[in-house]
């Protein structure tokens, strides 16, 4: 029996999927957390961690995309793929749209049902804001404190070939 790597269940029969770039091994009740990847196993008993002789065939278990039965490529979405990332710079926005509202900590702090001393660490980005902070700070000052637009590799277009990136083509100005 092999142990489930998220929840340490036993399982007969486990899983491989992947979550956030890690295969893990898991059983059925966790399967649903990521996507499941197909693996080609020599042997019932290799697993990720084993060692082989044959070092010219080591991949580095680097599969990009499963295939269904087809033959097409296909990728399952898991749970983090709607998930809307956090601005680097969110402390900064919620301070400056608080100090164009007029508003002092406490202010906003009763306005939102929350505690000043939330709203002070999170200003200064000690602590990130819960989803349900988030939503009240966006609703209140009509802000947006999410990063952007998915991937981030489609954020920029460069003018130069591929491999010379020049650093005006990553700075994003402050205006």
């Amino acid at each position: 029996m092999v142990q489930c790597e998220m929840c340490g269940a036993e399982t007969a029969n486990p899983t491989t999927i992947k979550v956030e770039g890690a295969e893990l091994q898991v059983c059925s009740d966790c399967a649903e957390f990521g996507t499941e990847v197909q693996t080609q196993e020599s042997s019932s008993t290799s697993t990720k961690y084993s060692t082989s002789s044959s070092g010219s065939s080591d991949t580095g278990g680097s599969s990009t995309t499963s295939t269904t039965s087809s033959g097409s490529p296909s990728r399952r979405s898991d749970m983090f793929d709607a998930v809307d990332e956090l601005a680097q710079d969110y402390d900064d926005r919620i301070r400056r749209a608080r100090e164009n509202h007029g508003l002092s900590q406490s202010d906003l702090a009763n306005e939102l049902n929350e505690k000043a001393s939330l709203i002070r660490k999170v200003e200064r980005g000690d602590t990130l804001p819960s989803d349900s902070l988030q939503q009240k700070l966006e609703r209140y000052f009509d802000i947006s404190l999410s990063a952007g637009g998915g991937d981030e590799d489609t954020d920029w277009d460069s003018e130069v070939g591929p491999g010379n990136v020049t650093l005006g083509d990553v700075v994003e100005r402050g205006e």
